[in-house]
């Protein structure tokens, strides 16, 4: 029979600990080869890995966890770990089972397991760890503001598995859209190339997707460049452009708008991390 653990349990070793109205957020380490027995804990939580790698047992399905990846897990999940050669060093944020049921009165939160990596999750992840690292004063407002951002974030990327599933042809759309993000897409085109009048493929982009059509094109340039200053030296303007952005201004003042930094802050945070 697998282990429940209670509120402020977990394997591994604290590094720090901090707790705010609402969250109890752990820094946690794991030797090389540690494995955890199966287990569930008896809150939700989210983990984010700040370094090393592991596998992840849940249910009948792995998954790999590498540096960058937000776990979502639901209270009494069952679960265990494998970390690999270089050890883990984890992030994690336990829910206050009040306050997430709190959440879901204004948008879908996951029941199920849930896995992301990069993108604007990633920032607000980096953001919420850079507060944890140097807690003051008004550090619990600022972590509660910052975990609604994430969880508004979560919601929508998760929030397509509420509902049936978007016809093909929107599916089709979308599937454009992440191919070609890059370019001076128009609305006319998109819905030319999947048989839809552009009003019907806006309203129901808008309203399977819980955003518009632009937005999630923004998006996808943010996710990009970011994808780019984490993982190579590629100068700030070649990136831009390359994500579909006019000049450098446009796309730093975008990104700071998305993300709460500058372009060279998340780069130089990514770094500092590792």
């Amino acid at each position: 029979m697998p282990r429940q653990l209670p509120p402020g349990y977990f394997y591994g070793e604290t590094l720090k600990r901090y707790e705010v109205p609402d969250f109890a957020l752990w820094e946690r380490a794991y030797p090389p080869g540690f494995k955890t027995p199966t287990h569930s804990h008896k809150r939700a939580l989210l983990c984010f890995v700040i370094r090393g790698e592991y596998t992840e047992t849940y249910g009948r399905r792995m998954r790999e966890c590498k540096p960058s990846t937000l776990l979502f897990h639901p209270a009494e999940e069952t679960h265990a770990e494998h970390f690999h050669d270089l050890g883990g060093h984890s992030f994690i944020i336990e829910l206050e089972p009040s306050w997430l049921e709190r959440i879901r009165e204004y948008q879908a939160v996951p029941r199920d397991s849930a896995q992301f990596r990069g993108g604007i999750l990633e920032v607000l992840m980096r953001r919420l760890y850079r507060e944890f690292a140097y807690m003051d004063e008004v550090s619990p407002l600022i972590i509660e503001g910052i975990m609604l951002e994430i969880m508004g974030e979560i919601s929508r990327r998760y929030s397509i598995g509420e509902g049936m599933l978007p016809p093909p042809w929107l599916r089709r759309a979308k599937e454009i859209i992440q191919e070609r993000f890059a370019e001076a897409l128009r609305l006319e085109d998109i819905a030319e190339a999947v048989g839809v009048h552009p009003v019907h493929l806006a309203q129901m982009f808008h309203k399977s997707y819980r955003c518009t059509i632009g937005d999630y094109i923004r998006k996808l340039r943010i996710e990009y460049a970011c994808r780019e200053l984490a993982t190579s030296d590629t100068p700030i303007v070649d990136i831009a452009l390359a994500a579909g952005f006019c000049d450098q201004s446009h796309f730093t003042r975008t990104f700071k708008r998305l993300t709460g930094i500058a372009p060279s802050q998340y780069r130089r945070s990514f770094r500092l991390s590792k």
